[in-house]
């Protein structure tokens, strides 16, 4: 349903199937429901039936490999951006059909992105089998995300996929310390002096958890969607985030600041008449200590974090 998606971190979006239902604080403003359900109608969203896609989206894959045969390249296809593939109201026969069609795909990079990370082992085990050319990543949008979904992806690495990705987007708080999901272990079986498991996790030495690293992060901040109005993301909590995927040599895509900028009078003190304005902490509490942010439209807000547009990839075997 995209030949050339406008997300700055894929090639191309395909979607299987349409529809989904809202589970964590990033479906609030989801763009999807915004777009398929209330402006256009296509699919109702909630506890509602999904919605397949016609055959000509079913053979979009098809059209991409064979020009990537051509270009002698591997786009990213990011599946699905209009539901979830590992959805739990999903036929889960259209979830075995759309692995058939990645398998049969295989220069195409499928970036399976979900909001529900626990379900990634049992659906690939319900289907029998999974696709080689897959890449498995999870919505994190706050430190709560952070707990739930991020252990779960790293227990889908042992289904060996190419890479683990983590979408900040929109990022609504400030992550903290993520050197526990950065610190990437290519041996998480052997335990060495002084290691020891827990819960079926290596502990290191030194008390931290050896975990396959997430190697790719991606951070965005929040659009208006419909009803939805885009809350505020502070710009150090994408600082932190990159900073940290740097020291640790990770791939870092900054896909947008969304429609807040912070804003400073040039006496120093905090401007009185902006526009839907509201006061922000790095730590996400609002107080009289916060950072003035002002809502300026995602144009003006841009891609740049300090004056730097973030476009890295994971490397993938050629």
């Amino acid at each position: 349903m995209a030949e050339n998606s406008a997300i700055s971190w894929t090639r191309h979006t395909w979607n299987p199937w349409m529809g989904c239902t809202k589970i964590s604080p990033a479906c609030d403003g989801c763009y999807a429901e915004a777009l398929m359900d209330k402006r256009y109608g296509k699919v109702k969203w909630g506890n509602h039936p999904r919605i397949r896609t016609g055959a000509h989206t079913w053979n979009d894959p098809f059209r991409w490999q064979r020009q990537a045969e051509k270009d002698g390249d591997r786009p990213f296809v990011f599946c699905a951006s209009l539901a979830d593939i590992f959805d739990n109201q999903v036929d889960p026969q259209w979830r075995a059909d759309a692995f058939e069609v990645m398998r049969k795909t295989p220069r195409l990079v499928y970036l399976l992105l979900t909001k529900r990370p626990q379900n990634i082992v049992k659906m690939v085990k319900e289907v029998g089998f999974m696709p080689p050319n897959v890449a498995f990543g999870s919505t994190v949008e706050d430190r709560d995300r952070l707990k739930q979904n991020l252990p779960h992806l790293i227990v889908a690495a042992g289904l060996r996929p190419l890479f683990l990705f983590a979408s900040c987007e929109p990022l609504l708080g400030d992550l903290g310390d993520l050197s526990p999901w950065m610190r990437g272990d290519p041996d998480t079986q052997t335990l060495r002096d002084g290691e020891r498991f827990e819960k079926g996790i290596k502990i290191g030495a030194d008390g931290w958890p050896k975990l396959p690293a997430i190697g790719w992060w991606i951070t965005g901040g929040e659009t208006d969607q419909g009803g939805h109005k885009s809350r505020p993301t502070h710009p150090d909590w994408f600082r932190s985030i990159r900073d940290q995927a740097a020291s640790f040599g990770l791939a870092y895509h900054h896909k947008q600041n969304g429609e807040w900028v912070p804003t400073q009078a040039d006496d120093g003190e905090w401007p009185t008449d902006l526009p839907e304005f509201c006061r922000l902490t790095p730590s996400g509490e609002r107080d009289d200590d916060g950072w003035p942010m002002q809502k300026v439209g995602k144009k003006f807000a841009g891609r740049q974090l300090d004056g730097v547009t973030h476009n890295a990839f994971p490397e993938v075997a050629a």
